[in-house]
């Protein structure tokens, strides 16, 4: 039941407004006895009356969380929900959050549409990069209707940079994690606004192609993550990681294109379509902890 302090009209009326506003409503449970918090009910042993209740408020989005469960396996849980959902005969985008314990990844896709391939982030760079790098290492598993979820956004809590930052949202866009804001929405601050609301990324994120990106090259601090999109187009992401500035090059026969494709390259951080046209490669000096994130499209 929902808290009739905090949600005096119910949870359907609140889904009702939100709905008329265009938009998705979202709703936390947990495989266990009890929520991660210890303080409210999960929805171990009450799966079918909770995906009904669920269906009938409206939900379009179930975070399912793995604490407090009595220690059986996720395997073993979370598709009693995903029977439950789909006898409430709703469609509701399913959230597995197991932390990545038993490789989700590998057999997620029967079961929701998310899965977490991480434990917790936390507000800094190393964690920040070590998550892309755990999540990347299911790439394949990964494709429209199911994806590797790395945990969320940190933008806009204070512990990292604005080059951070734009390095955090650009490896989740191009890996094609969801995005969930980790932040007080409430009170962001422009520059948290700009790298969100950045709409040639977020565009990046949703393509229709749905192929989550792979490192294609490391050599030292430096990195080049890759992705094809939909209109033979392919996106980029070059990554210093790294504290002192340093070139770095896409390589076409890295990336996917033939050595002789000529390219268009847009910036999608300056929101620029280079003058430039490059053939084979493309070469850009980075600040350390920075990246520069790129569409490029064959034009010949």
């Amino acid at each position: 039941m929902p808290k009739k302090s905090t949600f005096p009209s119910g949870i359907k009326a609140l889904a009702d407004y939100v709905h008329s506003k265009g938009l998705k409503l979202g709703i936390y449970s947990d495989a266990g006895y009890f929520t991660c918090s210890k303080q409210m009910p999960g929805s171990l042993g009450h799966e079918e009356q909770d995906a009904k209740t669920f269906a009938e408020w409206g939900i379009d989005y179930l975070k399912y969380d793995n604490c407090n469960n009595g220690g059986t396996k996720p395997t073993e849980r979370y598709p009693v929900m995903t029977r439950a959902l789909r006898n409430a005969g709703c469609s509701i985008f399913f959230s597995l959050c197991e932390w990545g314990d038993m490789h989700p990844a590998e057999w997620g896709a029967l079961v929701g549409n998310s899965w977490r391939t991480t434990n917790y982030i936390h507000d800094n760079w190393d964690s920040m990069v070590s998550r892309a790098d755990q999540n990347e290492v299911y790439a394949s598993y990964a494709r429209p209707g199911g994806w590797n979820d790395s945990d969320m956004l940190e933008v806009g809590n204070g512990g990292m940079s604005k080059s951070e930052y734009i390095v955090h949202f650009s490896l989740w866009a191009i890996s094609k994690a969801p995005f969930l804001l980790g932040c007080d929405v409430r009170n962001m601050t422009k520059d948290t606004t700009d790298i969100v609301a950045n709409q040639e990324v977020v565009a990046v994120n949703q393509d229709s192609y749905g192929v989550q990106a792979k490192k294609v090259r490391m050599e030292g601090d430096v990195e080049v993550c890759a992705a094809p999109l939909s209109s033979y187009r392919v996106a980029v992401v070059l990554l210093n990681r790294g504290l002192l500035r340093s070139p770095i090059t896409a390589r076409w026969d890295d990336i996917g294109l033939s050595p002789k494709t000529v390219v268009e390259a847009r910036d999608l951080w300056e929101h620029t379509t280079l003058k430039e046209k490059f053939i084979g490669n493309r070469t850009t000096t980075i600040d350390g902890h920075a990246c520069r994130m790129y569409v490029l499209k064959p034009i010949a």
